[in-house]
């Protein structure tokens, strides 16, 4: 299968987890709203999925996968399956231990993370337990995400990209019941929906576990031992973990601020899950097929296959990643109101969550092309440099999130995420470029730069019409006509970018399906 179809696979797959992700917080807003059970739910998720990016993700689509890949192309299968055994004994190893001791000291552990809930015991009390209940959450993930890792390795990318859809489903058919019977407090629903979190990541994991069992790739579980491969995974991992969680370190640390603010993490985590949706299915489509890829060719020696495969997940990042942003900007409001504004998700939320939507969507690009640039590093086994760069970014993050945020409040936050994912972009492209494994030539800033004026010319045709139409997108006007309004609007966003990017070349539509449909 292409780079292309791979691509369009898994980003698919992750359009249809997005959407059964907004129908399960669409129906959270209407259940918990924006008050002191959402941000306790809220907080109490991302504390999981902060350890499951960081052990999970970041060690294995970085560590392991160049790794296994590695393995899988000089030495054959049987290799390749031994040395996937040996790194999975230690990371069960490493989860295990640290749910048995974060559940035994969720209380003292939880406090550096959530500083302005100290002041309300009702609140804290409730995301410490709720924290409990879904913490167990990481051993599935990150059992999932591993073995996720070895099945895209394989190019089987299905299941994994998949198995975020059942999480959803899960969440969506539990909380069904909340909101045709109502439940006596938030923090019955919020336990409720933890409860239902648990039994998704449970789902996730059965279905990933039959695929690896299917593929014949099932690791054996074992003691850990020290080998020399080990050794070099854990060279590699230490870095990994902290740069490919860096999004979700960034946002973490935007949580621990906004946790002095009302409602101000529920503004952001719903905004977060808007401009998340292009960055599924475009970022993360784009780097879970690059980095197999890219290893696989360098690994083979096939040093200009590679440089192509560089090229090209960049073009697709640019003409994807460009009108989603500038049309999330220029939409903000209307698609916020049409998607969470009912229940108990009022008219001033809708406003103050467009509002950090805003500001993340201006950092949408630079989160994609962190995605691609960064296999860059990883495939050639070095996670130190990614990491120095991972801990910069970083730094500018948690400095401007503490200078904004007195101004600015819960846009501040997003705005120094966003700032700071410029910052790694552009220090990841830059040493790129000096090592001679990316360059653009003059024909590509051109067709780069042709991208983000059309782009925002869309954008602001967008933001034209949506005061014309107005009157339609006002607080309690019929949910059907804003939901048929704004569809138009979207459609027609898509129709004058990609008539525009066909129009002057800058990447001609009949060129884009053949290569679908070659497998080229």
């Amino acid at each position: 299968m292409s780079l292309y179809r791979n691509f369009l696979s898994v980003g698919g797959l992750t359009l249809l987890s997005r959407i059964a992700g907004f129908v399960r917080d669409a129906l959270m807003a209407a259940v918990l709203g924006t008050g002191m059970a959402a941000d306790a739910f809220l907080a109490a998720f991302r504390f999981p999925n902060l350890f499951r990016r960081l052990f999970a993700e970041g060690a294995f689509n970085t560590a392991f996968v160049p790794m296994f890949a590695g393995a899988l192309e000089q030495h054959g299968p049987d290799s390749a399956r031994e040395l996937a055994s040996r790194i999975m004994a230690w990371l069960v190893t490493v989860i295990l231990v640290v749910t048995i001791l974060a559940e035994i000291f969720m209380p003292v552990v939880l406090a550096p993370f959530v500083p302005g809930f100290a002041d309300d015991p009702e609140k804290y009390e409730l995301t410490v337990l709720l924290t409990r209940i879904m913490f167990p959450y990481l051993a599935c993930m990150s059992l999932m995400a591993a073995y996720g890792a070895i099945l895209n390795s394989l190019g089987k990318f299905f299941a994994a990209a998949f198995a975020p859809v059942l999480l959803n489903l899960v969440s969506v058919a539990a909380m069904i019941p909340l909101v045709i019977w109502t439940v006596e407090t938030g923090a019955e629903a919020a336990i409720w929906v933890a409860i239902a979190t648990m039994a998704g990541g449970i789902a996730q994991l059965a279905l990933v576990w039959r695929a690896i069992s299917k593929a014949g790739f099932r690791p054996a579980f074992r003691l850990p031992t020290l080998s020399p491969e080990i050794r070099r995974f854990w060279v590699l991992a230490v870095p990994a973990i902290l740069t490919g969680g860096i999004t979700q370190i960034n946002i973490f640390v935007g949580t621990i601020i906004a946790s002095g603010a009302e409602s101000a993490i529920s503004y952001l985590y719903y905004a977060d899950r808007l401009y998340q949706l292009p960055l599924g299915i475009i970022g993360i489509a784009i780097g879970t097929v690059l980095l197999p890829e890219l290893a696989r060719h360098i690994k083979g020696g096939r040093d200009n296959e590679a440089r192509g495969v560089q090229d090209q997940s960049l073009l697709i990042a640019m003409l994807l990643s460009m009108p989603a942003a500038t049309a999330l900007a220029a939409l903000a409001e209307p698609i916020v109101r049409v998607l969470f504004e009912r229940g108990a998700f009022d008219a001033v939320a809708t406003v103050e969550t467009a509002r950090a939507l805003i500001a993340f969507s201006l950092g949408l690009p630079a989160f994609v092309l962190v995605r691609v640039l960064q296999p860059g590093f990883f495939a050639r086994q070095d996670t130190v440099t990614p990491t120095i760069f991972a801990a910069i970014s970083a730094a500018v993050n948690v400095g401007l999130a503490f200078a904004l945020f007195a101004q600015f409040a819960h846009v501040g936050i997003a705005l120094a995420t966003t700032i700071s994912a410029w910052v790694n972009t552009i220090l990841l492209a830059t040493f790129l470029a000096r090592r001679g494994h990316f360059a653009l030539d003059r024909a590509g800033w051109l067709r780069h730069s042709g991208i983000v004026v059309i782009a925002v010319g869309m954008a602001l045709l967008l933001a034209g019409l949506s005061v014309l139409l107005g009157p339609v997108f006002s607080p309690g006007a019929s949910f059907l006509i804003q939901l048929l309004a704004l569809g138009g609007l979207v459609l027609s966003g898509m129709a004058i970018y990609f008539a525009a990017i066909h129009g002057f070349g800058i990447q001609p539509l009949g060129m884009l399906l053949r290569r679908l449909r070659r497998g080229g």
